[in-house]
């Protein structure tokens, strides 16, 4: 994928006097500065540290309160990019933003990694992207990494964990004031600052939250929806982690114990896992294994909580998880050091792309009424202990407020476009049947085979570009979609049964 040019032609850049609600100042530079509406932009390049792509686009800064009732005390920056369509002269007036998912994701540093979906998209609209308070350049919450306390996993550590990240951040933040609530309301300011009277929404995972609550305040300004894995606002988030990936579990093991050669070769991986955390949990073992990042040699010590850590991540993208039965039966067997280096290597990459200061004030404001530890949760991959956890570092968080109708489920005549993936460990396919039961210009579309966040699998980019541009006006042609298929599970190294 070639990444788009970082520079317009000068022809171009004079063309854009005309462009919708967009104009151009008159800087001493050699790159000219943008306006849309009472914004004024500068040229900046997005960049994702995981991938070798560049993005040109515009960017700027919004000063907003941060606490809405006190407009002369502290503000945050907002951190907006503006990603120009590919005729801005000829732009739609209603441009779509991407919402990030996470919680703790930024749009701006994520939207490389997505977007080719968003290619034909970008023919007719332009994309904003906006840092959600407490993300990337908006204020960011990061809390303080403590490894070896992250490690232990228990709830006492997570308690401890978390007071401390409070006492770190509220140097800088009021962490009340960092909620889907106030995100709705950072983006009707964003708005209405570039001119905007309607806007499309695309919220990917925790984004859908966001998407809906926005639709849910502001109907009127609101012209589609698309969201991707879907997040109802009718679902709390407390305990719906240990069992939803059992069940996604079962969905991918089943491909290996329908395939007789996969079978042979690899056995029971539902077996084979369990007894490995029932081992792990008995007696952490030390494992040298070669670092993925640093290529160089290291030992750490594996515990049943990585390894349920591991599976869960891996389980959210289809074309790696055709890996885990291999690497399950290679742990299985003593072999501990694949499962090991990708253990660390992930769990250090997502430590740098989510904010967990305002994850922990998202949920704990909105959530942590249903962090309640289930009997039917402890023999699942990953017990009781996530979910304990997070209501022992809600004890200590500091908690906005929400709306009474904050769970009051979407209705009316919105268009909006709903996806999953049949395998989603976190948001299965029935999270999009009820988050749209109640709309009267909705659909549902569930690819075959993919995990989660699916925008961007098969035709769908095509799709999500037909929806966004007819909103129902014409019928949806996404028959394409069922040419998609599961990845075959990995019998070695080398990929599946040949």
């Amino acid at each position: 994928m070639k990444p788009l040019a970082l520079a317009l032609p000068l022809a171009t850049l004079l063309l854009l006097a005309a462009c919708n609600n967009a104009d151009k100042t008159a800087p001493g530079s050699e790159q000219a500065a943008y306006r849309l509406g009472s914004l004024a932009f500068e040229p900046c390049t997005l960049a994702n540290a995981q991938i070798n792509k560049s993005i040109a686009a515009q960017c700027t800064t919004l000063q907003v309160p941060e606490n809405p009732d006190a407009p002369d005390g502290r503000k945050i920056g907002l951190r907006i990019a503006w990603v120009q369509a590919d005729n801005p002269a000829a732009a739609e007036p209603d441009p779509i933003f991407m919402l990030a998912g996470g919680p703790g994701q930024s749009a701006i540093q994520s939207f490389p990694q997505v977007q080719m979906a968003f290619a034909d998209v970008l023919k007719n609209r332009h994309v904003i992207l906006l840092d959600q308070r407490g993300t990337g350049s908006s204020n960011l919450l990061a809390c303080p990494q403590d490894d070896e306390r992250a490690q232990q996993n228990t709830p006492e550590a997570m308690r401890t964990m978390a007071q401390a990240c409070v006492q770190t951040l509220s140097q800088k933040a009021d962490l009340r004031y960092y909620t889907s609530t106030d995100a709705v309301r950072d983006l009707d300011t964003v708005r209405q600052a570039i001119g905007a009277e309607k806007i499309n929404l695309m919220g990917i995972s925790y984004g859908t939250r966001v998407a809906q609550q926005y639709a849910l305040r502001y109907p009127q300004h609101t012209r589609t929806l698309v969201l991707d894995s879907v997040v109802p606002n009718t679902q709390p988030l407390g305990s719906i982690f240990a069992r939803n990936l059992d069940d996604a579990l079962a969905l991918y093991f089943a491909q290996c114990q329908s395939d007789a050669h996969c079978r042979e070769q690899l056995g029971d991986t539902r077996a084979q896992l369990d007894a490995l955390l029932a081992r792990l949990r008995q007696q952490p073992v030390q494992v040298r294994y070669r670092d993925a990042s640093t290529h160089e040699e290291t030992t750490t010590t594996l515990t049943a909580d990585m390894l349920a850590g591991l599976v869960r991540m891996y389980a959210y993208m289809p074309q790696a998880a055709a890996l885990l039965p291999k690497l399950i039966h290679d742990a299985h067997a003593g072999r501990y050091e694949g499962i090991t280096a990708l253990s660390q290597l992930l769990s250090k990459q997502v430590g740098e792309s989510m904010a967990m200061g305002m994850q922990f004030s998202v949920i704990c404001a909105e959530d942590a009424g249903s962090f309640n530890a289930s009997e039917a949760d402890h023999n699942t991959v990953l017990g009781a202990g996530l979910t304990k956890g997070m209501a022992a570092m809600c004890d200590v968080w500091p908690r906005g407020a929400v709306p009474a109708d904050f769970r009051t489920p979407l209705t009316g005549k919105i268009p909006v476009l709903a996806i999953s993936g049949e395998f989603d460990p976190v948001t299965p396919p029935r999270y999009g049947d009820e988050a749209i039961a109640k709309l009267d210009h909705a659909i549902h579309l569930v690819l075959k085979g993919q995990g989660h966040n699916v925008i961007g699998a098969g035709c769908m980019p095509k799709v999500f570009a037909q929806f966004v541009e007819t909103a129902f006006s014409e019928p949806l042609q996404s028959s394409c979609l069922d040419n998609l298929s599961a990845v075959p599970p990995f019998t070695s190294f080398n990929g599946p049964n040949p």
